[in-house]
């Protein structure tokens, strides 16, 4: 537990550090907290007690993440709820509950997702130039750009879902449910992998929004400049919202919690604060896929020392980029590599059956609308566990051992 490294020159441990010079060490998930025990900390747990570690699962603002964001949906939630109390105490909105089985309140629900759907389409539009049909299916991942986040395993499924879309015939492209794959987010200024990444998004981008064979049946958009601002829009659009990180590498993500909150559905792995939202809203709210955390150590050794052959869908993406469909192949020639050659670290090759078979999933639950209305609302009326007042509450009583004091009334 030496916080230096005795390596030459020798080096800090900023993480013991740290772990030292404080008195509790937190988690900021469930999953996330059992891991640092495991691996990073283990040494630290038996010397100092398992008593210093704990969790408190993030959460987010409902003023801004719902309230301000989204005031159509905020206006029910006032409506069933009765007053605005909800916005500082979100274990009111599991009163939505009750509305599940009622048929106007529903098709206004409805009817509030396609208004932000509207609008996405328009600021869409407005940024990019693209022009989107707030009528299809809103596939949204956005997040720092980076490998463990697996945007590559996104854009990989859209090459395969165009291929797919291009050996159809135009009464099958037509039974087809449309999709708008929304990505956005930005790289570290060094990060090349990750701008590579976005280079390939782009690509494909231009190549099927160009292609008036599949028309709105499928769009990609990579929306630039994201910031809370973009953010405050594109969140209370989306119909899912892929949560796709490595099993094991996502400490919580709270993005995740943002989407839910205003009634999109989840597309992930078993990670983070994926884990604890399907506990609390229902795990048939969620289409959970991919390996697990402790599984992903041996996936890891077997492939460093093993090249299986891809799945047939993930080839099939290989392929298409090699042969030029998206541009000079060799600009993306080190992104294949890494999973083919270089021990695909986070899994990509691993996941990806199942991923294609989530998404599978998803479309047919968006097929029936009352199933998809039904889980919407179920999500947000089982949201409240994932509150910052919660969390903050949390921290306030049993990390920094503080009273809450009155706020005064400033005339404000």
């Amino acid at each position: 537990i030496s916080i230096i490294e005795e390596s030459n020159p020798q080096q800090v441990r900023m993480a013991f550090l740290a772990c030292v010079g404080s008195h509790k060490v937190n988690g900021v998930a469930a999953i996330h907290s059992d891991i640092i025990k495991q691996t990073i900390f283990k040494d630290f747990v038996r010397i100092q007690g398992e008593d210093k570690f704990i969790n408190k699962t993030n959460g987010v603002s409902p003023r801004r993440w719902m309230n301000e964001c989204n005031p159509d949906m905020s206006n029910l939630i006032t409506e069933v709820v009765g007053d605005r109390s909800w916005v500082n105490d979100l274990t009111k909105v599991k009163q939505l509950e009750s509305k599940l089985e009622d048929a106007n309140f529903r098709e206004r629900w409805w009817a509030a997702k396609q208004k932000n759907k509207e609008r996405l389409a328009e600021y869409i539009l407005t940024t990019t130039g693209i022009k989107v049909s707030p009528r299809a299916l809103f596939d949204v991942q956005v997040k720092r750009i980076h490998e463990y986040k697996r945007q590559l395993m996104n854009i990989f499924s859209v090459i395969y879902r165009y291929h797919l879309l291009k050996q159809m015939s135009p009464e099958q492209r037509e039974r087809e449910v449309p999709r708008v794959v929304i990505f956005a987010g930005k790289a570290a200024s060094g990060y090349w992998v990750a701008k590579q990444v976005i280079k390939l998004i782009n690509s494909v981008a231009e190549v099927v929004n160009s292609d008036e064979e599949i028309g709105d049946v499928l769009k990609v958009v990579f929306i630039p400049d994201y910031s809370v601002t973009a953010a405050e829009v594109i969140i209370p659009a989306s119909d899912i919202s892929q949560h796709i990180s490595t099993a094991g590498t996502e400490a919580s993500g709270t993005s995740n919690m943002k989407f839910v909150l205003n009634g999109g559905i989840i597309l992930g792995t078993v990670d983070g604060a994926n884990i604890e939202i399907g506990e609390e809203i229902g795990e048939e709210q969620i289409f959970f896929f991919g390996c697990l955390a402790h599984e992903v150590e041996d996936f890891r050794h077997y492939l460093r020392f093993n090249q299986p052959k891809p799945d047939s869908a993930l080839q099939t993406a290989f392929d298409m980029i090699q042969r030029n469909t998206f541009g000079d192949a060799q600009l993306f020639q080190s992104l294949i590599d890494a999973i083919m050659r270089g021990g695909d670290v986070y899994l990509l090759s691993v996941d990806f059956p199942s991923y294609i078979e989530a998404h599978k999933a998803v479309e047919e639950a968006y097929r029936n609308h009352d199933e998809w209305v039904t889980k919407s609302i179920l999500s947000v009326a089982r949201m409240s566990k994932f509150s910052s007042d919660r969390s903050i509450q949390e921290y306030a009583e049993e990390v920094w051992n503080i009273e809450p004091q009155p706020v005064l009334n400033c005339g404000l």
